[in-house]
């Protein structure tokens, strides 16, 4: 399969190391913003053609499938590009910073029915998995997820300490890997959302301190606690209160209640969620299908974060 790459930052190289593991998979074509770090990302991963321009990639020969991995702001335009030259697209969390962005590439997809997915890894990590095949087998139950994402960024670096084109969000995104996790374990959608958000930062003009709270129609609750002020232990941490015991996410590792670590080693065929996701969106390609994580799944998480930001204002 052919496939291109839009965005050459961190994130951009973090799929193009997973799709090194992939077989059966060419990337064919890297669109790039800065084309100097450009051509050095298409040649260090040996990419025949790079470019500036996301329509001239489109046009590459043989290719069927783009990944979007921009500025957050580019990704509704974008998506709507690459779904209307026919090419199948999966669009990094996340998918866009507001709702209407959200519907235009909800109608982008019913209108040309090729595949939308979003990035939204959590889904995929092999710690989260063995939660949810638990609870697709009727041994577990959510009760509540209590989750932190912290961060110290107090200016626009990216992952790899690098400037950034673009402001990082709260809220649009590291929110929204926990609203759609919670969606997706307790197997319902979210009926109470409600939060606070701190002062904002003078220069980069977002709030840098989080609190959201969140209910399902069971009962099912999650506390959400975000910063981007915490000068300490960096990442994602999650605990899952459950009817049948106590459960602690940290990235790729998976610990009981007592902190004994669970081996998922063999929960799928690779320790990386990136690449499992990306595998999830090749295989959907090939057998017709819509992919876990597809717009019309993670659509319902872009109402929930809508609805805090009208709460906000």
């Amino acid at each position: 399969m052919k496939v291109g790459l839009a965005g050459q930052g961190a994130f951009g190289v973090k799929h193009l190391e997973a799709i090194q593991n992939i077989p059966g998979i060419e990337v064919i074509t890297l669109t790039g913003g800065n084309q100097e770090t450009t051509k050095a990302v298409a040649e260090r991963f040996k990419i025949p053609h790079f470019t500036g321009d996301l329509g001239e990639s489109l046009k590459q020969p043989g290719l069927e499938a783009m990944i979007l991995a921009t500025p957050t702001q580019m990704h509704a335009a974008q998506g709507v590009q690459c779904m209307e030259a026919g090419k199948h697209v999966q669009i990094e969390i996340p998918v866009c910073d507001n709702i209407q962005d959200a519907d235009t590439l909800l109608a982008a997809q019913k209108k040309t029915g090729v595949i939308c997915m979003g990035g939204h890894t959590r889904r995929f990590n092999p710690s989260h998995q063995w939660i949810h095949k638990k609870i697709q087998a009727g041994e577990l139950k959510v009760l509540q997820m209590d989750v932190q994402t912290y961060f110290f960024r107090r200016k626009n670096l990216n992952a790899l300490g690098q400037p950034r084109s673009w402001t990082d969000h709260l809220l649009w995104h590291h929110a929204c890997h926990t609203v759609d996790l919670f969606s997706y374990q307790t197997g319902e959608p979210v009926t109470i959302a409600r939060g606070l958000e701190g002062p904002h930062h003078p220069e980069l003009k977002i709030a840098m301190d989080m609190s959201i709270q969140m209910k399902t129609g069971s009962g099912a609750i999650c506390t959400l606690s975000l910063s981007f002020n915490n000068d300490g232990p960096l990442g994602t941490f999650f605990r899952y209160i459950c009817d049948n015991g106590t459960y602690l996410a940290r990235y790729d590792d998976l610990f009981n209640g007592k902190d004994e670590k669970i081996d998922v080693s063999n929960v799928d065929v690779s320790m990386n969620g990136i690449e499992l996701q990306d595998r999830e969106f090749f295989a959907a390609i090939k057998e017709a299908r819509e992919p876990n994580a597809s717009i019309q799944q993670v659509y319902p998480a872009m109402k929930v974060l809508d609805t805090l930001e009208r709460s906000f204002a």
